[in-house]
């Protein structure tokens, strides 16, 4: 099967310098498990707010997984409260593919976020299989500020294990639901 176009990858970087062919007057998609949301995760949704029309920031029901610290309806509600200064922003979930949730709601393109060069193999091959389910829509991998390219939800959770300072990581609301379910489970 030839391809009718090449997937076309573009990479924002944290100073706002985008390289892409394409315009960035559409709808994106930024789907992920949020478990629990972080500084990294925001500093690309709101660089992606300044980008896009409107950023669907998406809980993704993936039953897959291990066990989440969180429910989805909790991470919706901290995702929410962590956008509701961002008024182009909205937060759902959704079950099953991504390539149709993005289709479902007129998303154009989904935002995937690069920490390091390990992520790539992974992302990369997610992106081409979302290509092949609909060549309409784009993966664009966003890179995140360099203070947050280490971090990850799983390691702010095993910080927060040891009584390790989050702060730096997680905003306040989040950090104080992630050490109260830690209480709740002791």
């Amino acid at each position: 099967m030839k391809l009718r176009r090449a997937l076309l990858v573009s990479l924002a970087l944290p100073s706002g310098f985008m390289l892409s062919s394409r315009s960035m007057s559409c709808s994106a998609l930024y789907p992920g498990s949020f478990d629990a949301v972080t500084f990294g995760h925001l500093e690309i949704i709101r660089r992606a707010s300044r980008h896009y029309d409107r950023v669907t920031v998406a809980v993704a029901e993936n039953p897959g997984k291990l066990q989440p610290m969180f429910s989805i309806p909790e991470r919706v509600a901290m995702l929410q409260e962590c956008v509701a200064d961002m008024p182009n922003v909205d937060v759902r979930s959704f079950p099953g593919l991504t390539v149709n949730f993005a289709r479902s709601i007129g998303a154009t393109v989904i935002l995937r976020g690069l920490r390091a060069v390990s992520d790539f193999e992974f992302e990369f091959q997610m992106a081409m299989m979302n290509e092949n389910l609909d060549p309409e829509i784009t993966t664009m991998f966003m890179v995140p500020a360099p203070e947050y390219s280490f971090v990850s939800s799983s390691l702010v959770k095993e910080i927060a294990r040891y009584n390790g300072d989050i702060s730096h990581f997680v905003p306040a609301p989040v950090a104080e639901a992630i050490f109260r379910r830690m209480g709740e489970q002791a």
